[in-house]
């Protein structure tokens, strides 16, 4: 999560342009996931559709998908009131956290296979490549903001980065789902969440940064590269594989 600068004071600006990035993809996430997660219940006894039981698996996956989020808010916090020990302590933790949700994210997209979860008229198999990426992307980013943990910076712009790449199965529940468009809308959506980052650069370094530029186009171009391979006989054949290591 975004480490405080080792020299120097950060700008209050900044700490608030980091904190308002944590709070609005959290925010996002709750609302793509209101209805059939985090308020579920109220839905339930109002009559209103929800899909499928949720199993013990998909509660793992949503605490601990839910928990990454919350950490992101709570060191964006530790960062601004200056709590560097703690926020050390909470980066720890977050890492063993990261571990432990890709595993499950993975075998969760799986099982979307085999529920036939997909976007109306697609393919669960094909539809598969969103979650399965959004995994992925996620790792990759965040693989690289702890390789550089000692460049703040690079460090917090990826770790913001990674966490955009979890919004996809956020914003697919309402755009996709309840508003039926379809799913490259997703991405343009997600995309949209780079644009406060480009011009933070821009006007705080007069330039890109190399996190934000090498970083954003990964997560962009990522996109239309999984719905080419989703589009592909062996991406089907890869499917079908998932799909039968988790029946």
């Amino acid at each position: 999560m975004a480490t405080p600068d080792s020299i120097g004071p950060r700008s209050s600006s900044e700490h608030r342009f980091f904190g308002a990035m944590a709070i609005a993809i959290a925010a996002t996430i709750v609302a793509g996931f209101a209805r059939t997660y985090y308020l579920r219940p109220l839905f339930v006894a109002a009559g209103g559709h929800v899909v499928r039981t949720l199993t013990p698996l998909i509660h793992v996956h949503g605490l601990l998908f839910s928990g990454w989020i919350a950490l992101l808010v709570l060191q964006t916090r530790l960062v601004a009131a200056r709590r560097v020990d703690l926020h050390r302590r909470f980066g720890v933790a977050g890492a063993l956290l990261a571990a432990a949700m890709v595993p499950v994210g993975l075998v969760v997209a799986f099982q979307g296979v085999v529920r036939g979860t997909a976007a109306p008229g697609m393919d669960p198999r094909r539809f598969l490549a969103l979650p399965f990426f959004a995994v992925v992307v996620f790792a990759v980013l965040l693989a690289a903001a702890l390789w550089l943990r000692r460049d703040p910076q690079t460090h917090k712009r990826l770790v913001l980065l990674a966490t955009l790449a979890l919004l996809p199965p956020a914003i697919a529940r309402w755009v996709i789902f309840q508003f039926g468009f379809a799913p490259p809308v997703v991405f343009v959506l997600v995309t949209l969440f780079l644009v406060p980052l480009v011009v933070w650069d821009l006007r705080t370094l007069g330039r890109l940064h190399p996190a934000t530029l090498w970083g954003g186009l990964f997560l962009v171009l990522s996109a239309p590269g999984r719905f080419l391979l989703a589009g592909t006989d062996l991406w089907l054949a890869f499917a079908d594989w998932a799909a039968a290591l988790v029946r």
